[in-house]
């Protein structure tokens, strides 16, 4: 089993964000600078150029070292590349890494719940973004800042200010270990369930701060000529600063994005700047910098509320019994994990609108799902989501937010099945059932409790709908922040190839491969 769906995707999308819009809005707070025509093609960088930008590095990482009192340890190399180099660099790693091998699995989950068409390909589709004007990266593994033979030097230092500050978090903590905390071994018992979903939010949110110091560091040095940093934005600024990031004209292929993947490439930039914004004006550089490195969150609930992580507020966390002996003899373990809060935003809003999901997220409690893969499935069929039982179980703050959750999640059965027929002589209270042509689906509802079982039978969706309920305590469950060892979840291959947008271009981003 290859861990949780959701955060495998923030993973992949780790790399990915639109420096251009945020840098229109630092610059716009900077008298007489401009982002300029982000898109106007650039001839090849001279001899003279390409000593500038190297030459740079140092000033920059200086600058970087300053702005986080991250020490520099040793100074960065730095390589000149073509944007034919880095393209055959991303399309071998992609073609190579066993992350692409468990997309696939993972594109199923997601196609079940409904937040990828069924007709949707992933591979093509992720292939086709990374491709899109790709640019540089700095790699932890070489410990080599990359820059870009095509793109003037005035044009990357700003995104070099973000790359060292990279270059300097794994100078500290060494990135490749830090940000990979997946296990990656199947779950076949209770014990190892749990240990899946404790630990599944961790790499995602730990994406989140990597991203969002480096993000901090690319405000201050865009703004460093008018003498203001990032820590004196006004509630506004820090508004226009998330509006201008999700913002996705400067790329087609992101344009025409599935709403998960456009706020999976997002949420460690956007979420991430504004959870370092908040640690930096409550507990100052130390704090927002070396402190959370060394004591990162766990969850995209300490993200999205970055004061439930300064106060410890405890994550909501539920419990997961062992229903191997109810499905084992017919299914085998496929995937599990969190569905957290932001995951709940991303499917409120898909289904619901932006209005519904910004105000339902927040009453979100806790959440995990469970897949299984028919035994007796063909290979072909085990290429669908038909081969596929999904078991999800959530708990809200109040019955009102869990019914509204539970009719959002309703609206989709139609669109994802065919021969949908409503079994209303087969119905107990809080409960709707219907038959489809992937089998059985139970939506079940009680108090602030929302269940849902798809593909595995009415007894059977029961049996697994009471085990689960019985299982949970009566009070949320502390994330454990010491020893990590997260499911791998979803965002793993977004982390292995992950892009960053330079103005008006994509960039590699090496520094999260995951190899």
């Amino acid at each position: 089993m290859d861990g949780g769906k959701f955060g495998w995707v923030r993973r992949w999308a780790a790399g990915t964000v639109l420096l251009a819009s945020c840098s229109a809005v630092a610059l716009a707070q900077v008298p007489g600078q401009g982002a300029g025509d982000d898109n106007k093609p650039h001839a090849p960088m001279t001899k003279d150029q390409a000593k500038e930008l190297f030459r740079s590095v140092d000033e920059i990482l200086g600058f970087v070292s300053t702005d986080t009192k991250l020490p520099i340890e040793h100074s960065v190399k730095r390589k000149l590349i073509s944007r034919n180099e880095i393209s055959k660099y991303l399309t071998k790693k992609f073609d190579e890494d066993e992350s692409t091998r468990r997309m696939e699995r993972s594109e199923l989950v997601l196609k079940k719940f409904g937040l990828l068409d069924r007709d949707f390909r992933l591979r093509p589709f992720l292939l086709s973004l990374l491709t899109e004007q790709i640019a540089g990266f700095y790699d932890n593994k070489t410990k080599t800042v990359n820059l870009l033979d095509w793109i003037e030097p005035d044009d990357q230092k700003p995104v070099l200010a973000h790359e060292l500050t990279h270059a300097l978090q794994d100078q500290k903590i060494n990135l490749t270990k830090w940000s990979d905390v997946s296990l990656e071994d199947v779950s076949r018992n209770v014990g190892d369930d749990n240990r899946h979903i404790r630990m599944d939010e961790a790499n995602t949110a730990r994406e989140a701060v990597a991203e969002g110091q480096a993000m901090a560091v690319f405000v201050d040095y865009s703004l460093k000529a008018s003498g203001r940093t990032l820590a004196d934005a006004t509630p506004e600024m820090m508004a226009k600063l998330k509006d201008m990031t999700a913002d996705t004209n400067g790329s087609p292929i992101l344009a025409r994005a599935p709403l998960l993947l456009q706020e999976s490439l997002l949420f460690p930039y956007s979420d991430g700047l504004s959870f370092e914004h908040a640690v930096l004006t409550k507990g100052g550089k130390e704090a927002a910098f070396a402190g959370v490195l060394a004591n990162p969150p766990a969850s995209s609930f300490e993200i999205m509320q970055p004061e439930a992580y300064l106060t410890h507020v405890p994550v909501p966390m539920l419990q997961m019994p062992d229903i191997h002996p109810l499905i084992d003899a017919q299914y085998e373990p496929y995937d599990l994990g969190v569905m957290g809060e932001l995951d709940v935003r991303i499917f409120a809003e898909l289904f619901g609108g932006r209005e519904m999901a910004e105000g339902l997220t927040s009453d979100w409690s806790g959440g995990i799902y469970y897949a299984a893969q028919r035994k007796a499935a063909t290979q072909e069929e085990k290429q669908t989501t038909a081969s596929i039982g999904l078991l999800y179980y959530s708990k809200w703050k109040n019955p009102d937010s869990a019914s509204t959750f539970l009719r959002i999640y309703g609206t989709q059965i139609a669109r994802k099945y065919s021969k949908v027929v409503r079994r209303d002589k087969d119905e107990k209270d809080g409960e709707q059932i219907y038959s489809t042509n992937e089998g059985d689906v139970l939506l079940s509802l009680s108090g602030n409790s929302v269940f849902v079982s798809e593909g595995f039978d009415l007894e059977l969706a029961r049996k697994l709908r009471d085990s689960i309920a019985d299982a949970q305590g009566q009070g949320p469950i502390r994330m454990a922040q010491g020893t990590h060892e997260p499911a791998l979840s979803l965002s793993r291959l977004m982390g292995a190839y992950g892009m960053r947008k330079l103005p008006g271009r994509y960039t590699s981003e090496g520094h999260f491969a995951h190899e």
